[in-house]
């Protein structure tokens, strides 16, 4: 399942995140396929102003920050450069068409990988 954490300025969320969700969803679709649209998970969590930091000072203006989780499985495939490539640019450009062009350069996206049976769901592990 695609999870992505997204943590951003809480004032570059405010009144956008119907539409961050809903690009951000549509970017993991666009490399995945339509079948990924009911299982990928976003959450947005908005960080206070003063509650960011960047070498030891406040950020004034903090560009988004994303984890993204996947199958560690996608690390092995031999297409998995082009694959994380476009997920990286697809969410990057999500973000950025939502919130602003001005965060573009600054867009963080970390892949973590969730090796199979390292995920429970309802209470029950998940083999992939």
């Amino acid at each position: 399942m695609p999870h992505l954490t997204v943590h951003a300025a809480e004032s570059d969320l405010t009144g956008r995140e119907p539409e961050l969700i809903a690009a951000l969803t549509d970017a993991v679709v666009a490399v995945y396929g339509e079948w990924a649209r009911e299982i990928a998970v976003v959450l947005l969590i908005g960080v206070p102003a003063a509650r960011w930091g960047v070498g030891g000072k406040a950020a004034s203006s903090p560009a988004p920050r994303v984890t993204f989780g996947i199958r560690a499985t996608v690390f092995d495939r031999p297409d998995a450069a082009d694959v994380l490539s476009r997920l990286a640019a697809g969410v990057t450009d999500a973000i950025a068409g939502v919130v602003g062009d001005q965060v573009r350069p600054g867009v963080t996206v970390e892949f973590v990988g969730s090796p199979d049976g390292r995920t429970g769901v309802g209470g029950v592990l998940v083999a992939h």
